[in-house]
């Protein structure tokens, strides 16, 4: 049985699991440079090996945190058709879920093409 509270707590992980993605681009993006510059620099062979193992760990957070954050979109549109089947379809909290949904599928279109 889905409630107004079952959709507040689904739409919180979906802002949660979107910003870890964001979180986890950046990270790549800045461990990617440090790597790079690291190089550039003519860095220590162990130094560098380890950079280039901490730049493949964050690489491989991004697919787990886009896996979960799938996941979490379904329940949060699961538990949306059915509140909206039941009861009103009004209230902030209903807008925003919406809005999430938006913004997730939009991030997940642009990243396809």
């Amino acid at each position: 049985m889905a409630t107004v509270r079952n959709l507040k707590i689904k739409t919180s992980t979906c802002k949660r699991i979107l910003k870890e993605l964001h979180s986890y681009e950046k990270e790549v993006e800045r461990e990617a440079a440090k790597t790079a510059d690291m190089k550039e620099k003519g860095a220590d062979p162990y130094d560098l090996k380890q950079q280039e193992n901490v730049l493949a760990e964050s690489r491989m957070m991004v697919p787990d945190c886009r896996k979960r954050l799938e996941g979490a979109l379904e329940d949060l549109k699961g538990t949306l058709v059915e509140l909206e089947e039941t009861e009103e379809k009004q209230g902030p909290e209903f807008e925003e879920a919406r809005n999430i949904i938006a913004d997730v599928e939009k991030l997940f279109e642009s990243s396809e093409v």
